[in-house]
């Protein structure tokens, strides 16, 4: 099993309008594409000087999984947040394995 994650710093004065935003459109269209089997969105528990910092974790079956969805979907899912956020979050992500 894989663990894509995808940390994500956003800014204060759209905060909100981004986590209701992650929660009622973004990651569902992320688990529309069927290649996820579950989803997190955890706070990250820091002080921050600027923003909030959330890791946003999809569970999927393998990495041929994920590398299919990244071919497929992520483009367009990714230019979705960053056009409606633009300039307002700094994201990075990782693969994790269970093991």
């Amino acid at each position: 099993m894989i663990i894509y994650n995808i940390t994500v710093n956003i800014e204060n004065d759209v905060h909100d309008e981004w986590l209701q935003w992650m929660k009622e459109k973004h990651i569902p269209d992320v688990m529309a594409t069927g290649f996820f089997i579950e989803n997190k969105i955890c706070k990250v528990l820091v002080e921050e000087e600027q923003g909030s910092t959330y890791s946003i974790q999809y569970t999927c079956e393998s990495m041929n999984s994920l590398q299919e969805y990244q071919r497929l979907h992520a483009p367009q899912l990714q230019k979705e947040h960053a056009d409606k956020f633009a300039n307002k979050f700094v994201a990075f992500r990782t693969l994790l394995e269970i093991v």
